[in-house]
C-alpha cells in the first residue's frame, strides 16, 4: 500500500494512479466517542481499498467537515457545506500530476451535500471523481438492529470503534438517545434532540460485529470502485492477494 504523505515526488514518476482521499468530521459522538470517529471510520475503508486493489496512492485523511448539526457541543468544529465543497474541488484539481482519478471516501453523512456538489464541480470539467460513503443497508446485512434508526453514535458506530481503537471507547458512559428521522435531525439538528448528542442505542456493540461492519464497508467499496472505473473507461485497478486467515 502506498502512502501520499510518505512518498518523494521521484518515488510517484509518471504512474498516476488512483488517489483514495478520506474525509471525516471532528464532531460530538456522544459521552462515550472520540470526536474523530467518522475520520477514523474513512481512514479504515480508504486503508482496506489499497489492502485489497493496487495501484492505489492514499492521502491524509481530512479530519474536519460539515458538521452544523452538531452545534452546540464542545469539541464539534465545522468548516461548513460551501467551504467543505471549496476545499475538495480545489483539493482535486491540484492532483492533475498525481493521480489519474480521485476516490473520496467519506464518513460523515453530513458532508454528502458538499461532496456532491464537489463533484459535479469537477465532473463538468472532466475530472473523474468517485464518491464511497456508508449505508444502512450494510450495517443491516451484518445484523445491527434498526440500522436505519442508527444515525450517530449508536451501535454500529460504537461496535467500529470497539475493533478499530477500543481504548477511546467509553462503554460506562454509553446512553441510548432517540431515533430520530433523517428529516427531522436536519431540520432541527442534533442539539434539540438529544442531549447527549446519541442518535440511536449503543447496546449490544462489540469488537466482533465492529470487525463486520468494517469487512462489509470494505466489499462493498471495492465493488463500487471496480464497477466505476469500468465505467469511466479506466483501467481497473488489480486484486491483491488477501490472508483472510490471518
Amino acid at each position: 500500500m502506498s502512502m501520499l504523505g510518505r512518498a518523494t515526488w521521484r518515488e510517484l514518476g509518471d504512474d498516476r494512479p488512483l488517489l483514495v482521499l478520506p474525509l471525516g468530521s471532528t464532531e460530538q459522538h456522544g459521552p462515550h466517542l472520540p470526536l474523530d470517529t467518522d475520520t477514523r471510520v474513512a481512514s479504515a475503508v480508504a486503508h482496506g481499498l489499497a489492502q485489497r486493489l493496487e495501484p492505489l496512492l492514499v492521502g491524509a485523511a481530512l479530519p474536519y467537515g460539515a458538521s452544523g448539526e452538531h452545534a452546540g457541543f464542545p469539541g464539534t468544529v465545522s468548516l461548513g457545506t460551501q467551504v467543505l465543497e471549496r476545499v475538495v474541488v480545489e483539493l482535486v484539481r491540484s492532483v492533475d500530476d498525481t493521480a489519474r482519478a480521485v476516490v473520496l471516501v467519506n464518513g460523515h453523512g453530513g458532508n454528502t451535500a458538499a461532496l456532491c456538489s464537489a463533484r459535479r464541480i469537477l465532473a463538468d470539467e472532466g475530472r473523474p471523481v468517485h464518491l464511497w460513503a456508508p449505508t444502512a443497508a450494510l450495517a443491516a446485512a451484518v445484523g445491527v438492529p434498526a440500522a436505519n434508526r442508527d444515525l450517530h453514535a449508536g451501535r454500529s458506530e460504537t461496535s467500529l470503534l470497539l475493533h478499530l481503537a477500543p481504548d477511546l471507547v467509553r462503554l460506562d458512559l454509553a446512553v441510548a438517545g432517540p431515533s430520530p428521522s433523517l428529516d427531522d435531525l436536519l431540520a432541527h439538528g442534533v442539539a434539540a434532540l438529544s442531549p447527549s448528542g446519541v442518535l440511536g442505542d449503543p447496546g449490544g456493540a462489540s469488537a466482533a460485529e465492529g470487525a463486520r461492519l468494517l469487512d462489509a464497508y470494505v466489499d462493498d467499496a471495492v465493488e463500487r470502485l471496480l464497477g466505476w472505473t469500468r465505467r469511466q473507461g479506466l483501467t481497473p485497478p488489480a486484486a491483491r492477494t488477501v490472508d483472510r486467515s490471518a
